[in-house]
């Protein structure tokens, strides 16, 4: 005699089912909705919030499949948006896809890479700050829960203001900010699971008072977790900027960035390659530490556009853990001109 099916046995079977890219499956990311089952007949929505249709129809079928694999099915309904429509869609003045509305905002970019260690956080704090120069109004975003570098990279410590239920961002070297380490002692560390950062992440984006910026730059953590499905299923993001090394262990990382980003139907404004050479503060000469020119070939491999090559110097990190930012710790210094060489292409690229 076939088993009786609940509810609860078709949750668990959709539990099964891992969103395209992450470890977690789509049922922790809040896809899986109305859930229903009687006489053998299944029906339940995926509230999909992106619009790429490979990934909905990828999702929907390891779905079936797995809610197929009960004994006792009948029949299954899926249901969900129409095609090329996100649900929560709700008109012209909703974010894309149902998303947050950063009212004031022009351009949200977010800053990735698939691996750590190839100076993510260092990119964007003096991409932020180079952009700023220029004359934008910039913010910058620190999306990193567990490590949180922003508020020692910019110098400031301090903790937020609040008007009426919302956060003011601090400000440093005119780039308004937000770090969930503004918001927790210094050495007291976060164990928190995916719906709790899930949550901390939507309170920074939703709950500032960010005014208007004409970039909001966004520090995104190290690989490809839960955490980035978040950032890219909340946030209207005008494209990611994904950051590597030349080595080819780093690039088949950045290749993985960059998928996530499709995944998830967000357009690739470009590849930054970190730590690309080193140049002698003596007699200027050029020497290739790592290989050379990986960031140009996986921009072309992947059809993205290559924003540019940030040398090596101990002086970046320093200034850094200084709070003083490159950029404007040595503006006439080569690292600064390249930052502001990707500045320039970024902000081409947008307009």
């Amino acid at each position: 005699m076939p088993d009786t099916i609940t509810p609860e046995k078709v949750v668990d079977a959709l539990k099964q089912v891992k969103y395209p890219g992450f470890d977690r499956d789509i049922v922790s990311f809040g896809l899986v909705k109305n859930v229903q089952a009687a006489d053998g007949h299944v029906a339940f929505a995926l509230a999909f919030s992106t619009q790429d249709e490979t990934t909905r129809r990828t999702i929907t079928l390891a779905a079936r499949e797995a809610v197929e694999r009960l004994d006792g099915v009948r029949d299954i309904q899926i249901m969900g948006p129409a095609p090329g429509q996100a649900a929560g869609a709700r008109g012209p003045m909703a974010g894309a896809g149902g998303k947050l509305d950063l009212p004031g905002v022009r351009h949200v970019v977010a800053v990735a890479s698939g691996k750590g260690g190839v100076g993510k956080s260092t990119v964007s704090v003096n991409l932020a700050v180079a952009l700023a120069d220029a004359g934008a109004g910039v913010g910058l975003l620190d999306a990193d829960i567990y490590g949180p570098s922003i508020p020692t990279m910019m110098g400031v410590k301090d903790q937020p203001g609040i008007v009426g239920q919302k956060l003011l961002p601090l400000i440093s070297h005119d780039v308004k900010m937000m770090s969930f380490g503004f918001l927790i002692p210094e050495e007291q560390s976060v164990t928190w699971r995916g719906p709790m950062v899930h949550q901390a992440i939507q309170q920074l984006i939703r709950d500032v008072l960010w005014g208007e910026l004409d970039y909001l730059v966004i520090d995104m953590p190290p690989g490809t977790g839960d955490a980035h499905l978040t950032l890219t299923q909340t946030v209207p993001l005008s494209g990611g900027v994904v950051v590597t090394t030349p080595q080819d262990v780093a690039l088949i990382d950045a290749r993985r960035g960059v998928a996530m980003f499709r995944q998830v139907n967000v357009p690739i404004l470009g590849i930054v390659e970190n730590m690309s050479y080193f140049l002698c503060p003596h007699c200027q000469r050029r020497t290739d530490i790592f290989t050379t020119g990986g960031g140009k070939r996986a921009s072309e491999e992947i059809g993205a556009p290559f924003l540019g090559e940030i040398p090596i110097d101990p002086a970046v990190c320093l200034a850094g853990d200084s709070g003083v930012p490159i950029v404007r710790q040595a503006p006439e210094s080569p690292q600064t001109q390249a930052f502001r060489a990707v500045a320039r292409s970024l902000a081409d690229i947008l307009a």
